[in-house]
């Protein structure tokens, strides 16, 4: 016979006595749960959890979103199983895809969860131009069991749509994800969670979006702590100016006045999405302000009004009390330099593209730097010089950025936790790029099925990863800090050393060239350069 909990026995005869006395319980067959704004329907998943999908918030084109007052499913559906219908994007064949009727999430809620849980908010990457909630590897209920948390996984709008309003305004997307995070704390308490207990999370832009809410001082009190996967912070918030280039670009491709609002409500989709890809083709081809950069043009805007600081180097950071966990991969560039160069690439180019990036003073600093410098020919032949470009724009743009990033919070008084994944599980689209599924390669997004525990026939390795960084982030989410009993001690980063540990594998990341002196110093960062 079981020992007598008394705990149990009481929330039986009463579960209202008490939420601290009375861990929620699985809301069994009738996968309902009453909230402030009306019932949530749910339905139950393979991994044990109930998903809820759910309607957050409103908005007209252009306009700020409006926090939902009644539950809603999404995209005017009756069926609560249907998942929420991605943002609008360009599919891999350029075809328009989603709907503007988009502010969705989902939220995976475990079958039992510890009084007052965490809830741990996804915000999905895609150069601010494509992902959704319902991406690959984003299925929150095996984590969400595992870190005893609510795991919502959350839809913002992209693109155009999302930053580049023809009336000059800015950050409507970062609004829409504010606006997420205040809907969250309205409902979770229904479903067991804290209203204060709140993290958000997110990989490359959307760890970008991520550091924008940490810049947002209104948005403080809608979070608790936060984790950046693989955040490009090389490149900076866009500065007013640039982006009004940027913006100009788009606007004069879509044949209406930025002040007509009636022409602008009646373009289709597909004319947007047009100019849209008329402005990124733009970027790419390097006829835009540098400082906007080739590869994310639209992206955060820091305003002044609602972020107000550019997290990086070029300003001093303000007084900071959140935890953060910041993380990179071994191989962030990858996928780029690799699938941009399927061919070999020799010392003339190397030099070439090394110049054309980087300009002066810059190339000649990086080149005379052993661990970015040319190899040197054998039997007169080049080797290929990939591994030192694909190792320049990792510490570059993600790497380097990250851990000076760290130092930055740490010495305005927060607690930062830095991070190597060593090891990955191949996301797919790295699949078509064989650097990536070589051994020993982690490519940018490699780290996501990790963190959700959704790899597919895992290996030992893996596994063993999934559940260090699963209860990593249990313990994370519920006291701030990473550490778990059973794996080593991951030491909160200085101003100096960043205490980078090996994430599957032991020890400490090697510091390389992302010490104090090089980045950001002798050799500078894009924002620094471009004064961002």
């Amino acid at each position: 016979m079981p020992p007598y909990n008394w705990k149990t026995e009481l929330c039986k005869l009463s579960p209202k006595i008490s939420k601290a006395l009375c861990p929620r319980q699985s809301t069994g067959g009738t996968n309902s749960v009453n909230t402030p704004i009306g019932t949530a329907q749910g339905t139950s998943d393979n991994a044990g959890a109930t998903r809820f999908a759910v309607k957050y918030a409103s908005a007209s084109r252009w306009q700020p979103s409006t926090v939902s007052t009644t539950w809603e499913l999404p995209n005017g559906s009756s069926d609560v199983t249907a998942l929420p219908v991605p943002c609008v994007q360009s599919d891999d064949n350029g075809n328009t895809i989603g709907t503007e009727d988009c502010l969705s999430m989902i939220l995976y809620v475990p079958a039992s969860l510890p009084a007052n849980a965490p809830t741990f908010t996804w915000i999905h990457g895609g150069s601010f131009v494509s992902g959704s909630a319902t991406g690959p590897g984003l299925d929150g209920s095996k984590l969400a069991a595992a870190t005893q948390s609510i795991v919502a996984v959350i839809q913002y709008r992209l693109g155009a749509l999302g930053f580049l309003q023809p009336n000059g305004g800015y950050n409507l997307a970062v609004k829409d994800v504010m606006n997420a995070l205040a809907f969250l704390q309205v409902v979770v308490p229904s479903f067991g969670g804290s209203s204060s207990k709140i993290t958000i999370a997110g990989q490359s832009a959307g760890a970008n979006m991520v550091r924008a809410l940490l810049a947002v001082p209104s948005a403080s009190m809608l979070f608790q702590s936060a984790a950046l996967h693989s955040d490009p912070m090389d490149f900076g918030f866009l500065s007013p100016n640039v982006h009004q280039e940027v913006l100009g670009n788009f606007t004069q491709s879509l044949n209406c006045s930025t002040t007509d609002t009636s022409c602008l409500n009646s373009l289709s989709l597909d004319a947007i999405m047009s100019a849209q890809n008329d402005l990124l083709d733009a970027a790419a081809n390097n006829e835009l302000d540098p400082a906007a950069g080739a590869s994310e043009p639209i992206r955060p805007v820091r305003d002044g009004q609602l972020i107000t600081n550019p997290l990086d180097l070029t300003a001093s950071f303000p007084q900071q009390s959140k935890p953060i966990i910041v993380s990179t991969v071994r191989n962030e560039a990858g996928p780029t330099i690799y699938g941009g160069f399927p061919d070999s690439v020799d010392t003339s180019l190397y030099e070439q593209l090394v110049q054309f990036t980087f300009g002066s003073p810059r190339t000649s600093r990086i080149l005379n730097t052993a661990v970015y410098a040319v190899s040197p020919a054998v039997n007169g032949v080049d080797p290929d010089q990939r591994p030192q470009l694909e190792e320049l724009g990792t510490d570059q743009i993600w790497r380097c950025a990250t851990w000076t990033f760290a130092r930055n919070w740490v010495g305005a008084g927060g607690k930062a936790y830095v991070g190597e994944y060593l090891v990955g599980a191949t996301y797919p689209g790295n699949d078509e790029v064989p650097f990536c599924t070589a051994g020993g390669s982690v490519c940018h997004q490699d780290d996501i099925e990790i963190l959700f525990g959704t790899v597919q026939n895992p290996t030992s390795a893996q596994s063993a990863l999934v559940t260090e960084i699963q209860a990593r982030y249990n313990s994370f989410l519920h006291t701030g800090s990473p550490n778990a009993n059973g794996f080593a001690t991951w030491s909160v980063a200085g101003t100096d050393n960043v205490n980078a540990i090996n994430l599957g594998a032991s020890g400490l990341a090697t510091v390389g060239a992302c010490n104090t002196s090089y980045w950001g110093n002798f050799v500078q960062y894009d924002y620094q350069v471009f004064n961002l």
